[in-house]
């Protein structure tokens, strides 16, 4: 019988200066660089009322694990509301998003199995300098569509109500 034992691509810790993705706290917490493409783990805070956009990914599943807050995670036509310690699973190929309730900002993990996720966040963000954001910005809709699709996504437009 043979084990095999992976080697990590990189020993380092990840720097943990946060960036603004869609105007939003975020940090890279591991991408492919780190996992040998195993993996991305993205952190956010978010406020409530944010909704992320409608989107599916063809090539990752995504999963959804809130760390505080509540948010509701819509996949398909199949919707659940997770609080703290909630867990959501979005597989490859199913329309999905999510949007944060309640009247406090989340914090929120999002995985995907592959490393996409996380360059398509670098890639669309911009250091955060220590700069809390008061309002969002408004999204450059044509630059994150190419992106997406860039990282083997597609934008499908806003959640469904």
């Amino acid at each position: 019988m043979s084990v095999h034992t992976p080697t990590p691509t990189s020993i380092e810790p990840i720097p943990a200066s946060p960036r603004l993705f869609l105007s939003l706290p975020t940090w890279i917490r591991a991408g492919g660089a780190e996992t040998n493409g195993a993996l991305s783990l993205i952190e956010q805070v978010i406020p409530p009322g944010f909704a992320s956009p409608w989107h599916v990914h063809h090539n990752e599943d995504e999963s959804f694990y809130v760390v505080e807050g509540k948010m509701t995670v819509v996949v398909g036509d199949t919707s659940v509301t997770l609080e703290q310690g909630g867990y959501a699973f979005g597989p490859r190929g199913t329309p999905h998003g999510f949007r944060i309730d309640g009247t406090k900002p989340a914090r929120v993990l999002l995985m995907t199995t592959g490393g996409a996720l996380a360059d398509f966040v670098l890639e669309m963000s911009e250091p955060a300098d220590g700069v809390t954001p008061t309002e969002p910005k408004e999204i450059d809709v044509p630059k994150l569509v190419a992106a997406a699709q860039k990282y083997g996504m597609s934008i499908l437009g806003p959640m469904p109500q």
